[in-house]
Parts: C-alpha cells; sequence; structure tokens
C-alpha cells in the first residue's frame, strides 16, 4: 500500500542464503573482510563482492575502509534485532550427514551483535531479575535503584547510558532459548566490561564466546551462576 514502508525490498535482500549467511556471520559485531565473508558464504570473491555491494545499497550492512582493505558490519543495531528475530521462526538447518543443526558452545553462549546471548546470556538476565538489580516493565527490562549501584560497581555508569541515544534497556528473545537476555546499552556495556576485565573471551572467526577461570569466578560469585 502507498506510504507503509516496503519490506519486500528487505526481505528480498535477506531471501538469499549467501546473503543471509553474511548478515549471521556478522551478528558477533565485528567488521569482517570480503574474503573471509566469501569463504564463510563458500562464494568466489567476484559473487561476495556483488552481494555486498546489494547489503550495502540496501542499508542492511556499513563499509570500512582500512588501508586497501574493506571491512563489513551490520548497519547497527536495528539490523541485529531483525536477523535475530528472523532466527526465532526459521525452520532449523536441515541435517546432514553427522553434522548438528547447532554446535553446543553456540547455543552456551555467544555474541548477539553487542551483547551476550545464549543458555548464559539468559541465565544472566535471570539472575539479575532474581537478584533485583533489573525488573520487568511492559514486556522490557528496567534497571532498579540497587541495580545502579551494582553496575556501577562493575565500572559501569547506567546515569551516562541513560542519557545516550540508544535504549538503556531491551529484552532480547534469544532464539536458541527462547526466553530473553539483556539487550540495548546496559547489554553492550556489561558485554564490554567482561571482556575488558579478562572475563571473557571469543573464538577467533566466530560468534562464540567463552568465560575464563576469572571469569566463571565472576559469574559464580557476583550472580550464583555456574557456567
Amino acid at each position: 500500500m502507498a506510504g507503509q514502508t516496503d519490506i519486500a525490498i528487505v526481505a528480498a535482500l535477506l531471501g538469499d542464503p549467501s546473503r543471509a549467511s553474511i548478515c549471521v556471520a556478522l551478528m558477533g559485531g565485528e567488521a569482517l573482510p570480503a574474503s573471509e565473508l566469501a569463504y564463510i558464504a563458500n562464494v568466489t570473491p567476484q559473487t561476495m563482492s556483488g552481494h555486498l555491494s546489494q547489503l550495502v545499497a540496501g542499508n542492511l550492512l556499513s563499509v570500512e575502509q582500512h588501508g586497501r582493505h574493506r571491512y563489513y558490519r551490520l548497519a547497527g543495531e536495528p539490523v541485529a534485532r531483525a536477523i535475530e528475530a528472523l532466527s526465532l521462526i526459521a525452520p532449523p538447518p536441515k541435517l546432514r550427514a553427522r553434522r548438528v543443526a547447532t554446535p553446543e558452545p553456540m547455543r552456551q553462549a555467544r555474541r548477539c551483535y553487542d551483547h551476550l546471548a545464549g543458555e548464559i546470556g539468559v541465565a544472566v538476565a535471570e539472575a539479575l531479575l532474581r537478584r533485583r538489580l533489573l525488573r520487568r516493565h511492559d514486556g522490557e527490562f528496567a534497571v532498579t535503584a540497587k541495580g545502579s549501584d551494582w553496575f556501577r560497581g562493575c565500572g559501569i555508569d547506567v546515569t551516562a547510558l541513560r542519557e545516550g541515544p540508544r535504549p538503556l534497556t531491551r529484552a532480547c528473545l534469544d532464539w536458541s532459548e527462547r526466553r530473553p537476555h539483556l539487550a540495548g546499552a546496559l547489554g553492550a556495556g556489561l558485554l564490554g566490561m567482561l571482556f575488558e576485565r579478562g572475563l571473557l573471551k571469543q573464538a577467533k572467526s566466530s560468534r562464540i564466546v567463552a568465560f575464563t577461570p576469572s571469569g566463571r569466578a565472576w559469574l559464580k560469585r557476583e550472580l550464583d551462576i555456574s557456567a
């Protein structure tokens, strides 16, 4: 209908399996070169160039120039949210030979753009609720006064994040757990803190993350989560 957003354009871009796999590969929040994306999507560099041009033109990807190389990333959190939402309604991958649909480490802990997802991501959100550091409000998360103090102790300034352009908190429905994990500026701040303090590490060329020994101790001490 006239005047309405044409979602068919975006649907057509994501309807190609190679372009869809590019967007999923970039859900880790990092920027990747065309050569690595071509390897992930199993296409030639020439074919990848065409796919990337279409995704950039469609505002699904942004591109950065570093010397002679170009690096591509998702265009922003709304794009990541759309990809995550599609993962919730997409049919599971067909099993081939002895391969499994989703590796266990991916289900356990991964990056969902710029916040923590997977089994542990959901457990963190539920622990924050259980300890009244977060509360439910209209289907979303809200930070309590006690929570502001706790996050401040973690080096995360909730007041400063609240004044930023992004929503402070968002309940992002996890595609593997079917329960929400913490997203928004606070979710990004929490993930950043875990990396900065060496509590979390990310697998090379993957969205999978793993807690270090000190990270597992932090989870147990602060949130009573065994990882």
